[in-house]
């Protein structure tokens, strides 16, 4: 099969409502599929085993709508910053509609419970590892944490 053909199988498909086309011609296979998530069509020619390798073709995607500007870099909080010791969702009470362990300005101690971490049904309490002021309080309830991820500032 000739590459007009391939690219006119190509146009027809991208036109059409179709979502897969397969197309055999003597011992030579192609098959076009419509990628669902963009406006892209992919072509694999296929060939009888011992004969030439598989092909892979796909036409240049429609042009990207324009990047977004970066947004401007937070500046780092300062004072002591509490991360987060696994990946899970962090809740900031014991149980919905309770109240919060702590609130920006309460005056924690060392060992103070501040927040719970849920992770593979396991609910894992957060102590403050520093005495002082909770300054800022970096997550939202329900959000999903992960390693490392600063959660608290203790002033």
């Amino acid at each position: 099969m000739d590459l007009r053909k391939l690219k006119t199988l190509i146009d027809l498909v991208a036109e059409s409502d179709i979502a897969e086309l397969e197309v055999t011609e003597g011992e030579s296979k192609v098959r076009i599929v419509k990628s669902s998530a963009m406006p892209q069509n992919q072509m694999v020619m296929m060939q009888p085993q011992g004969m030439q390798p598989q092909y892979h073709a796909a036409p240049a995607p429609a042009a990207a709508p324009a990047a977004a500007p970066a947004p401007a870099v937070a500046a780092e909080p300062t004072g002591h910053i509490v991360k987060s010791p696994m990946v899970g969702t962090f809740y900031r009470s014991s149980a919905p509609g309770s109240a919060a362990y702590v609130e920006v300005g309460a005056v924690v101690k060392e060992g103070d419970t501040l927040c719970i971490i849920e992770a593979m049904k396991l609910l894992n309490e957060i102590d403050a590892d520093k005495s002082g002021t909770i300054t800022q309080i970096l997550v939202e309830n329900g959000q999903p944490v992960e390693f490392g991820q600063p959660l608290f500032v203790i002033g």
